[in-house]
């Protein structure tokens, strides 16, 4: 992190009564004493603020702290795991006791001597938000309301939210591995609802990422409220959409999301080493259209999935999962690399001190193609533009989907012309995949408003792609 700013987790500070190496070597010794071959002490500090504006007043406001220890011993394909929000010794000893009973007794290895694992540098900031006045804050809400407000006579109601976190971690492993962060997490959103003759709509926008207030000086509190504004009132001349198979096309950006879905969660490598994954033993394999590369990549600068070191301490880089449409690999946390006998892409996760980490997504995204988006566009006879996505149901196993669009349009003629609504799109991610015909060349990722669950974890996504047409999906709208 930038030097100016300053740890405040309790477990940094040795001075006070901090975690050092002396204490964690202890700690790990208990936690291998049972048997276990591997064990890890995961310590995090975490500052969470929050505030909405509804009606023109502060609706709510909150502001968190929480702080813990996380244990886990491993032997095998077995894992045990203790966690404790007291770090005293005492405490901490009786969690990595705990964790420990997961080995048979006879034993175990010895921790190693612990070294410092060398890291990126991925979203460095002068000024953490937390460390700004709540005072500052509602006016960025303000002013987004007032914009919204004043734009058109239409707009019933404006509802404007922001949420920052700062989340600091410290780990130790008995192979010994020492890392820490100071993950910055900032997100922004307005909500409109529009009114006209009887009928309401709502429009949406929102972004951030591991950013600082500087994020307002190129995404505006007005533009957030400008791009709700529209798509509300866009949305108020909305028709019933058409159901069938035909042509789609994916708008760039946080079309990705349907990726990370459909297909992204399929290539975990959890998923994989369980064979439950629709992608099991596929490696080498073509299974998506030529033109398709994937890629999970945590180094992009401030983006909100991005990360210096995962929650294992292996430091992430850009990992490619489908080259030219053949599958090249999973995202492996240290348990499933184990297993595959290969190395940790940096992918280990967890939501917190109280859970365990597993193979998950950071910034998942879909290549650009070489052809010019008006042309994609103009390709299409009759489909559907997929311009904003809302919820979505996928089952892992085999990669079935169900999204529904915040916002789409019907294209005709090469055309993008009337809104729609109710549109939900059906089908299966690899299908899909091996369905793209073509892929534009803009490239776009997401505007840091992703979060991702799995096994009852969330955690911070990044999503992106380019505009890209799939020949055939089947779209669920009204039957014309």
């Amino acid at each position: 992190m930038a030097s100016n700013v300053v740890h405040r987790a309790p477990f940094f500070d040795t001075s006070t009564g901090g975690v050092d190496d002396a204490i964690a070597r202890r700690l790990l010794g208990v936690a291998l004493s049972a048997g276990a071959t591997y064990a890890d002490l995961f310590f995090e500090y975490r500052s969470s603020f929050g505030m909405v504006l509804e009606e023109g007043i502060v609706k709510s406001a909150s502001k968190s702290v929480s702080m813990g220890m996380g244990v886990r011993a491993q032997v095998g394909d077995k894992t045990g795991f203790a966690y404790v929000e007291d770090l005293s010794f005492a405490a901490m000893e009786r969690a990595a006791r705990v964790a420990s009973e997961i080995a048979e007794h006879g034993g175990g290895v010895a921790p190693e001597s612990l070294a410092t694992v060398t890291q990126a540098a991925r979203y460095e900031l002068a000024e953490l938000s937390n460390d700004v006045s709540a005072s500052v804050k509602k006016d960025l809400l303000e002013r987004a309301a007032k914009h919204a407000q004043s734009r058109d006579a239409r707009v019933l109601k404006v509802e404007a939210s922001y949420v920052e976190e700062i989340r600091e971690t410290l780990l130790f492993t008995s192979e010994g591995k020492r890392s820490q962060d100071i993950q910055p997490l900032l997100r922004f959103g307005v909500r409109v609802v529009a009114e006209e003759n009887g009928k309401r709509q709502e429009g949406s926008s929102g972004g951030g990422g591991r950013a600082g207030l500087a994020y307002f000086d190129s995404h505006s509190p007005e533009s957030h409220a400008e791009e709700a504004v529209r798509q509300a009132l866009v949305m108020l001349d909305a028709r019933e959409a058409p159901a069938g198979e035909m042509e789609v096309v994916l708008a760039p950006g946080d079309s990705g999301i349907l990726l990370h879905e459909a297909v992204g969660h399929g290539l975990e490598a959890d998923f994989n080493r369980k064979r439950t994954s629709n992608y099991t033993d596929a490696i080498g394999t073509r299974v998506a259209s030529e033109l398709c590369t994937v890629v999970d990549d945590a180094t992009l600068g401030h983006s909100r999935g991005s990360l210096n070191v995962d929650d294992e301490g292996n430091v992430p880089s850009s990992s490619t999962l489908i080259e030219n449409g053949v599958l090249v690999g999973y995202m492996h946390d240290r348990h499933s690399a184990a297993h595959f006998k290969v190395a940790p892409s940096g992918n280990g996760r967890r939501e917190s001190y109280a859970s365990v980490p597993l193979p998950r997504m950071t910034n998942t995204l879909l290549r650009e193609g070489k052809s010019d988006p008006a042309e994609v566009i103009a390709s299409v006879k009759r489909g559907v533009y997929a311009s904003k996505f809302g919820g979505g149901q996928v089952d892992i196993s085999n990669g079935d989907f169900v999204f529904s669009l915040t916002e789409g349009y019907l294209i005709e003629d090469g055309k993008i012309t009337a809104p729609l609504k109710g549109v939900n799109l059906i089908g299966n991610g690899p299908d899909v995949l091996r369905e793209v015909v073509m892929l534009g060349n803009d490239p776009r990722i997401s505007d840091g408003i992703w979060t991702c669950g799995k096994a009852g974890q969330s955690v911070p996504v990044g999503v992106g792609c380019p505009t890209v047409k799939i020949a055939k999906i089947v779209v669920g709208g009204t039957t014309v």
